[in-house]
């Protein structure tokens, strides 16, 4: 789904900086990350553990993986669909070939 960035260790890490009472400015500045990237992991893991609506990470992986699937299958459907209009277009009802024009 996107960039892998940092590991899930390291944003665990960086939680329990702030639940150990550490603001998000200071661990932010100490750990050389911006705000905005400490507050999405702490939503997220949030979400994980039910304390906020959402998509879980693994609902979100999951979601992604079906999305990517379902490209892979409409991909091979216009690929057969085109391989019959070129089948049809060569042959005949009756089996035969078509003569050229």
């Amino acid at each position: 789904m996107g960039r892998q960035g940092y590991s899930a260790e390291f944003r665990r890490k960086v939680l329990d900086l702030l639940a150990a009472g550490r603001s998000v400015a200071s661990v932010a500045h100490d750990l050389d990350l911006s705000d905005q990237t400490i507050y999405n992991w702490r939503r997220q893991d949030r979400i994980d553990r039910g304390l906020q609506t959402g998509l879980s990470t693994a609902e979100a992986s999951e979601l992604a993986a079906a999305k990517r699937r379902i490209r892979e299958l409409e991909t091979e459907l216009a690929v057969s669909r085109r391989a019959v209009e070129l089948l049809q277009g060569d042959a005949s009802p009756k089996g035969g070939t078509r003569p050229s024009r």
